[in-house]
């Protein structure tokens, strides 16, 4: 007996004497068995055992032979599993997917009943497997497979043991997952953007406490003074370093000269250029005074001993700097952009070229000379000046910061410099004035004078004092004192007594100029202690009381300054 299941073939004809339907497994698919060949005669049995036999329940989905009703089953632990030759009725492998088989009893039990008549022999269209030729078998009905109840009180998905794949499930895990994800980012970039902005928040408050410190270092917060306020205070009321040079430049074409001093404060890192006008007197060596201008064109000799003496300084050098040579400083350094007042014509004559008016004009060698050479009809030195100190702030950019850098470029004008100034000193001095002019930290001053050549007492205060730092401790130790001079007499004779008298007592005088209203009464003043007694030796010389002498403010930059009144007698 082959117990091997074929597949079942509708065209063989002796598939229906061999294969009998005996149930469905759990996908609901018919399951098929051999039938024996010659059944095995069963062993007599009493009424009794036949009886018990036929009250045996049948498990799965196995019908009752025909005739009998179906009854409730019970189920019972399995028996161990017999060989297929032994087994008296089918029933369900337990090693073949351990499914369940719906079991049938054999005809020959119940054919041996002896108290129940012999089932009728079904017939032969309605035996299971049975088929006629040429037929479809149809597809075999389980008992209420309509109502989806088995014959024995079980629903039909308690016997699917295995998991069946469900399309939906699958989009609904992906809708979940989706939802999961989006969820996710929504929270993620919530929490990017808190994070933001608490580092903007942070950003700013870090910003805010650092400007709030710079500013009180400073000393830019009011009513609160910072250190660095504190020391730059210092510096500028205490002792400062000055580096200065005086800066001639002679019109060759024109002719006429201009005079500026070029500051570099050491202490305070500050620049600064102060334009002299031609008519400040400066005294001579013969002790009479003569205008700036006129000292400068005849030579110049002693010209910066004069300056010292007048304004109180310590000037380091001469640069005679002539209009070619500027002209060449100009074109080294790559041309000059300058904001011009005016529009200067094109002179053919002197082959000088046109200047336009307006900001941040670009400027070459030749238009530089002669922008800041240029005075307007009816204008007054002081816009002249103005010109030139903007074309040398322009060139001061221009100059490189390297030290060895700017006295090359010096050096490349090819002009013969003053001994005292040679080209190193002149370029360290250059580069550094640039430095401060680079980042702001530079200044153009024009000093004021008097129409009688002295300086006004506001160009003393602003200029003189703070920008050149002169004053009367400027005079050489066990030097004779500067005096300073003005007149307040009102009388023209009366003042060339004074000076003269003072001339010949071997004192330095400074031109005060005069006084703006006569005085009735002559003054002599000092502001150092160590002073008083040279300032009533002044007075002893001009014949003026003790009494005249007093501790006060100096109106003119000099040691002692004596105002001379009406009360002055010449002799």
């Amino acid at each position: 007996m082959n117990d091997r299941q074929e597949p079942y073939d509708p065209y063989d004809p002796h598939a229906a004497q061999e294969q009998q339907l005996i149930g469905y497994d759990a996908y609901g698919r018919p399951v098929y068995s051999q039938a024996p060949a010659q059944p095995a005669p069963a062993p007599a049995q009493s009424y009794e055992q036949q009886g018990y036999e036929q009250q045996q329940p049948y498990g799965g989905y196995g019908y009752q032979a025909y005739g009998q009703q179906p009854q409730q089953q019970q189920y019972y632990p399995q028996q161990p599993q017999q060989d297929y030759a032994q087994a008296p009725a089918y029933g369900y492998d337990t090693q073949a997917a351990q499914q369940w088989i719906p079991q049938q009893a054999a005809p020959e039990a119940h054919a041996q009943a002896p108290s129940r008549a012999p089932a009728a022999e079904p017939e032969p269209d309605s035996e299971p497997g049975y088929r006629p030729a040429g037929a479809q078998v149809p597809e075999p009905r389980r008992p209420g497979a309509a109502s989806g109840q088995q014959p024995d009180g079980y629903q039909t998905e308690q016997f699917a043991f295995i998991d069946q794949p469900d399309e939906d499930s699958e989009d609904v895990i992906d809708w979940l997952a989706f939802t999961e994800s989006r969820t996710e980012r929504r929270e993620e970039a919530r929490r990017r953007g808190r994070n933001r902005v608490v580092a903007l928040i942070v950003a700013l408050a870090v910003f805010v406490v650092a400007g709030l410190g710079y500013l009180w270092y400073a000393g830019k917060l009011p009513f609160l003074d910072g250190p660095g306020k504190s020391q730059n205070t210092a510096a500028a009321t205490g002792p400062q370093k000055r580096d200065m040079i005086v800066v001639h430049v002679h019109n060759t074409k024109k002719g006429g000269t201009s005079t500026a001093l070029l500051v570099d404060n050491v202490t305070t890192k500050q620049g600064a250029t102060v334009l002299v006008p031609n008519t400040l007197n400066v005294p001579k060596d013969d002790g009479s005074a003569a205008g700036l201008g006129k000292t400068v064109e005849e030579g110049g000799l002693g010209v910066r001993e004069s300056l010292d003496t007048v304004l109180g300084t310590h000037i380091g050098g001469t640069w005679r700097l002539d209009t070619p040579f500027l002209e060449s400083l100009v074109e080294l350094v790559g041309g000059i952009e300058v904001d011009t007042d005016a529009a200067v014509p094109a002179d053919d004559a002197v082959k000088a070229p046109a200047v336009a008016q307006g900001q941040k004009q670009s400027l070459s060698g030749a238009m530089a000379v002669a922008y800041a050479t240029y005075r307007g009809q009816g204008e007054p030195e002081a816009k002249q000046l103005e010109r030139l100190g903007k074309v040398l702030y322009a060139v001061l950019r221009k100059v490189p910061g390297d030290p060895k850098s700017a006295t090359m470029t010096v050096e490349s004008i090819g002009q013969i410099l003053d001994p005292a100034l040679n080209a190193q000193t002149l370029g360290a001095l250059l580069a550094r004035l640039g430095e401060h002019a680079k980042v702001g930290a530079y200044r153009t001053d024009v000093l004021t004078v008097k129409p009688d050549g002295g300086l006004t007492d506001e160009a003393n205060k602003k200029v003189v004092k703070e920008v050149l730092g002169g004053s009367f401790t400027a005079a050489q130790a066990g030097a004779a004192p500067r005096v300073g001079f003005k007149d307040a007499t009102g009388d023209d004779k009366a003042q060339n007594a004074g000076r003269a008298a003072l001339l010949n007592g071997g004192y330095t005088l400074v031109d005060g100029g005069k006084a703006d209203k006569t005085a009735p009464a002559s003054q002599i003043t000092y502001q150092d202690d160590a002073q008083r007694d040279k300032a009533i030796e002044v007075a002893k010389t001009l014949g003026l009381p003790e009494t005249v002498v007093k501790k006060g403010e100096n109106t003119v930059n000099a040691d002692i300054v004596v105002t001379l009144g009406k009360d002055y007698k010449t002799s």
